[in-house]
């Protein structure tokens, strides 16, 4: 029974990702900052344990994962969901804002590497981080998240290469705008809604499930020639540019 953790577990993503892990008979250790949230989630899902935490602190990251390798004697796959969002040009985004967003995006996907992959050096093991298909497509007030998810986007090919030897995988997925809280003066803004379903070639928004299949597909140790890859789940946001809908 593979042992999982997941960051930012009461997110959209997050949460269905839970739900399909325990549904997977994964042994499941949930984390985020909402201690109340966390406690919902684990009694619908019977993970192993919660974790309150601040996924922006190295240490704090570090003290968890070993919390979780220790009580379960071994530790097979994490996943860091934790994320932001933040739609300004350059100018407009204050240093406080550009700190914070490399802060939740960039520094807690180094730090999940940066303690989990020593944890995973005996016997292996899969990382899952969240990058977006913003930082492989130019969209317009979008500087300061794709400058920290194109960051993921390097931290994943390095670590992949550094860790490879010891069978640790890291890879992440990048995806178009899906529901979730921190989207919902987005999604629920239906001109908006419906000028990003233009932008995504398959018409649509995305759903936290959409994400959640691909993150527990890379978490699974069936699939373990995968490594260094940064996928799109994102509606062909990333890739493909739709022709003009009439």
């Amino acid at each position: 029974m593979p042992v999982s953790l997941i960051l930012g577990a009461t997110g959209a993503a997050g949460t269905a990702t839970a739900r399909l892990l325990a549904s997977a008979g994964h042994t499941v250790h949930l984390a985020g900052r909402d201690r109340a949230m966390l406690d919902t989630l684990a009694g619908e899902v019977g993970a192993a344990g919660v974790h309150e935490l601040d996924a922006r602190d190295l240490a704090a990251v570090r003290a968890v994962v070993d919390t979780v390798a220790d009580a379960e004697g071994r530790l097979d796959a994490v996943a860091n969901l934790v994320g932001s969002l933040l739609l300004k040009p350059a100018h407009l985004t204050s240093p406080e804002e550009w700190d914070d967003v490399i802060a939740t995006n960039l520094t807690s996907a180094f730090a999940v590497v940066r303690a989990a992959a020593p944890r995973m050096r005996d016997t292996g093991g899969s990382i899952v981080l969240a990058s977006s298909a913003a930082a492989q497509t130019g969209i317009a007030n979008h500087e300061a998240i794709a400058a920290a998810k194109g960051g993921i986007i390097a931290l994943v090919r390095s670590a992949a290469a550094t860790y490879g030897a010891n069978g640790v995988r890291v890879n992440a997925v990048a995806p178009g705008l899906t529901r979730a809280r921190m989207t919902a003066r987005l999604v629920d803004n239906e001109a908006q809604a419906e000028a990003s379903r233009r932008m995504h070639a398959l018409g649509r928004l995305g759903e936290p499930e959409d994400v959640a299949s691909l993150v527990a597909w890379l978490m699974d140790p069936s699939n373990s020639w995968v490594t260094g890859q940064t996928i799109g789940v994102d509606g062909g946001l990333g890739q493909a540019h739709p022709r003009p809908r009439g």
